[in-house]
C-alpha cells in the first residue's frame, strides 16, 4: 500500500523532471536562435571524422566544422565544449556549418579592442608573408604589420618565417573596417631601452671591453657593444699611422676597446685602441732617457732642417734640430757622432738629440776634472806672484851669499 508520503515523493520527482525538461526546452531553443543570429556558442563535440568535427546543437541535430580550422592547433577531443558560429544552415539531408575560427575571431575583435585602449602587449603567429610585410594572427584575428614595424632597425625584405610566435603592440585598430595593424618594433624598441639602461648602468669610462666592428670609413671605425653604437676616432685608432691602421679593420670583427667617454644620455660610446698599448714616446723616454748620451748614425744632413739620423739596434729615428747642431758641427751621411738626448717627440716619435749639449757638457768635465787634479793657489801664494819674494827669502838670500 502506498502511503502518502511515497506520492508526495513521487510528485516531487515528476515536477523536478518537467522543470528539466522545460530547462532543456529553453536552452534549445536559446542554442537555436543565437545561431540562427550568428552568435557565439559553446557546443560539444561529438565525433571527429577525417574531414569535419561534429557537434550537438540540440534537438538531435548536429553541425559540422571543417577540421582543417584547426591547422597548427590542438584538436579538440569527443566530449570537450568548443566555441562556434553559424556559417551555413542545413536541411534534412545535411548538417548546418559551423565556424570554430569565426567564432575566435568574433571574441578576439572584443580582446583586441582592449588591449589596444589599454596599450597592453599582444601574442600573434605570423600566418603568411605578403607584399609589404606579414599577416599576423592576434586572438584569432588576422592583423596586418608592415615590414617597417617588423624590426628593430628598417627592413627591407622578410625575415620572421611562418608559424614564427612575436610579441607586439597594436597600433591601429577598427572593428567596423576590419582593420588590425600591429608593431613588432615598438615592443623591441621598449625592450631595448630597458636593456640599454641596465647595460650602461653596469659600465664606466675606462672599462676595457669587447665590442663588435659595425662600419669602417677613412676618418672613424663604428663600434656596437650590446647593441649600442660606439665610434673609434683616427687619432684613437693607433699611435703611429692612424691612416693606415684603420684599413685593416672589417665589418663584423670582434675586438677589445677601451671606453673613453659614455654619454647615457643619447647614448653614445667613445672607444680607444691605442690606449690598450703603451705610449711610444713613453717607451722612447724609458729607453732613452733625459741627457743621456747616444751614438748616431747619420742619414742626412741639412743645414735648415737639421741633421736626420738613427740610434740603437733598432735604428731608432733621431733628429737634431740646426740651433743644437753647434757652430763646430761637421758631419756626412753615414758617420757615428755622439750627441745628448733632450727630450721625444710625442707626434713623430723620434728622439731629439743635441751635439751643443754633448759638446759642453764635455767642456764642463773637463773643466772638473782640471781643477779637481791642480789645487787652488792659496791668498799668499797669489800675493807672491804678484809683489815678488817675501822678506824671509831675501834674508836667506843675503846669508848664503
Amino acid at each position: 500500500m502506498t502511503t502518502n508520503e511515497e506520492i508526495k515523493q513521487t510528485e516531487d520527482t515528476i515536477n523536478e523532471t518537467e522543470m528539466t525538461m522545460d530547462q532543456l526546452i529553453a536552452q534549445q531553443e536559446s542554442l537555436s536562435e543565437k545561431l540562427y543570429k550568428k552568435e557565439i556558442v559553446e557546443v560539444p563535440v561529438v565525433q571527429i571524422n577525417q574531414d569535419y568535427i561534429l557537434v550537438d546543437v540540440g534537438a538531435k541535430k548536429e553541425a559540422a566544422i571543417a577540421l582543417s580550422e584547426f591547422e597548427g592547433k590542438a584538436i579538440p577531443n569527443v566530449g570537450d565544449t568548443i566555441s562556434a558560429v553559424l556559417v551555413k544552415r542545413g536541411s534534412d539531408e545535411r548538417p548546418a556549418l559551423l565556424s570554430h575560427k569565426k567564432a575566435l575571431e568574433f571574441l578576439g575583435w572584443d580582446v583586441c579592442k582592449k588591449a589596444y585602449e589599454a596599450k597592453e602587449r599582444v601574442k600573434g603567429t605570423i600566418v603568411q608573408c605578403v607584399k609589404g610585410g606579414y599577416m599576423v594572427e592576434v586572438f584569432g584575428v588576422n592583423g596586418f604589420m608592415p615590414l617597417s614595424l617588423s624590426e628593430l632597425h628598417t627592413a627591407y625584405k622578410h625575415y620572421l618565417p611562418v608559424g614564427a610566435k612575436i610579441k607586439a603592440v597594436i597600433v591601429e585598430f577598427s572593428k567596423e573596417k576590419q582593420k588590425l595593424i600591429v608593431s613588432r618594433k615598438q615592443v623591441l624598441e621598449e625592450d631595448e631601452a630597458v636593456r640599454r639602461e641596465q647595460v650602461l648602468s653596469e659600465i664606466k669610462s675606462g672599462d676595457v671591453l669587447r665590442v663588435v666592428v659595425s662600419k669602417v670609413d677613412k676618418e672613424k671605425l663604428y663600434l656596437r657593444f650590446h647593441g649600442i653604437e660606439g665610434v673609434v676616432t683616427l687619432d684613437n685608432i693607433a699611435w703611429k699611422e692612424p691612416e693606415t691602421a684603420i684599413t685593416n679593420f672589417r665589418r663584423g670583427q670582434r675586438l677589445k676597446a677601451k671606453l673613453l667617454n659614455l654619454d647615457k644620455e643619447t647614448p653614445r660610446l667613445e672607444f680607444g685602441l691605442k690606449q690598450l698599448f703603451l705610449n711610444p714616446a713613453d717607451a722612447l723616454k724609458r729607453r732613452y732617457p733625459y741627457k743621456s748620451s747616444v751614438k748616431a748614425t747619420v742619414v742626412k744632413v741639412s743645414e735648415e732642417e737639421g741633421v736626420e739620423c738613427t740610434i740603437g739596434k733598432n735604428n731608432t729615428k733621431a733628429y737634431i734640430s740646426p740651433f743644437e747642431m753647434g757652430r763646430d758641427f761637421s758631419a756626412k751621411e753615414g758617420d757615428t757622432i755622439t750627441a745628448l738626448v733632450v727630450g721625444v717627440n710625442p707626434e713623430t716619435f723620434t728622439v731629439n738629440l743635441s751635439v751643443k749639449k754633448y759638446d759642453q757638457a764635455q767642456n764642463r768635465k773637463v773643466v772638473a776634472q782640471y781643477l779637481k787634479q791642480a789645487p787652488r793657489p792659496t791668498l799668499g801664494e797669489l800675493l807672491q806672484d804678484s809683489f815678488g819674494k817675501t822678506e824671509e827669502e831675501s834674508d836667506n838670500e843675503t846669508e848664503t851669499k
